[in-house]
């Protein structure tokens, strides 16, 4: 099994260290869990929380040595980190292994240097601060999560479960990815290129949410769907679904529609054996030539080398 060890660095934020217990033991294949996680720190016993509750963490530092991923949860310290927490996140990234981090946890990975020269981001709140004391981080402030291979980070809360279900896609396929989703109660696809910060993030009392009209959409993803299809379901015009649509979502409905098909596509890809065309025709984006561009540029990988890696038929 993939080992995650969670990183809680005092004082450390309790909602953010629940999220990878939360996420990873739901991952299954084939009925059989495929994540441990565990939980340590500096000095194991109570420790405090950042504006909350404080926590029991029973396992110290030697569990980093043991990890396939390393997951740093948000904390308070941001100024000056432990020197024996940033030794053994220095000495995981040289052994290659997998380094996270969710909210400001990225300024303990900043710290250690291992976001030196790499995109990176953490809660919008801190933004400034993590330029002006990280000037060699590649700040991108207004992103749910990056993904930069080896180094991940997540923004704020939220995004620290998009990047929990997003590293399930990475390594075990959308189909799996989309159930922890369902179990979690938490959107399957929100992609890590998103906005952070939402303009309207709950409809306003005086009208209606567009997500009746995003499920009808995902309900036809195999017929041809245009903005006006989508603004006449909403019984909206064209530019006030657009201007709403990016407000309640961060993205345009095309753009939105896309993110749909290409996931649609991976799990066709992942959980039937049919033929390309049929995919790119169930999924709606039409060829198997133009299947094959949208997902080599989203995951990397031809559609065939997709079925291949996560294939669980």
């Amino acid at each position: 099994m993939h080992r995650i060890v969670v990183l809680a660095v005092p004082p450390v934020t309790t909602f953010d260290l629940a999220i990878p217990e939360l996420v990873f033991p739901a991952a299954r294949v084939d009925g059989q869990p495929v994540y441990d996680v565990v939980v340590c720190t500096p000095d194991p016993g109570i420790v405090p929380g950042y504006n909350g509750r404080s926590v029991l963490v029973e396992l110290g530092l030697e569990e980093v040595a043991t990890a396939d991923t390393v997951m740093v949860t948000g904390t308070g310290a941001r100024a000056e980190g432990d020197a024996r927490v940033l030794r053994v996140l220095r000495e995981a990234a040289a052994a290659g292994k997998r380094i996270a981090s969710i909210c400001t946890g990225a300024f303990v990975l900043a710290q250690a240097g291992l976001l030196d020269g790499r995109p990176a981001t953490t809660y919008w709140l801190f933004s400034a601060e993590m330029r002006e004391r990280f000037p060699r981080v590649d700040l991108q402030p207004d992103v749910l999560f990056v993904d930069d291979g080896q180094v991940l980070t997540a923004a704020g809360l939220a995004a620290g479960l998009d990047l929990c279900v997003h590293l399930v896609r990475r390594d075990h396929g959308a189909a799996v990815a989309n159930a922890v989703a369902r179990l979690a109660v938490v959107a399957p696809i929100r992609p890590g290129g998103q906005a952070q910060f939402i303009e309207t993030p709950l409809p306003p009392e005086t009208g209606t949410s567009l997500a009746g009209t995003r499920a009808w959409a995902v309900a036809r993803l195999d017929r041809p769907l245009t903005l006006q299809d989508l603004a006449a379901h909403a019984h909206v015009s064209t530019r006030t679904l657009t201007r709403r649509f990016r407000a309640e979502t961060g993205s345009s409905s095309l753009q939105w529609l896309l993110h749909q098909r290409i996931d649609r596509a991976r799990e066709l890809l992942e959980i039937t054996g049919l033929p390309m065309d049929e995919v790119a025709r169930r999924s709606g984006l039409g060829t198997a030539e133009s299947l094959r561009q949208h997902l080599t540029r989203r995951v990397g990988l031809t559609p065939s080398a997709y079925r291949t890696a996560f294939n669980r038929r």
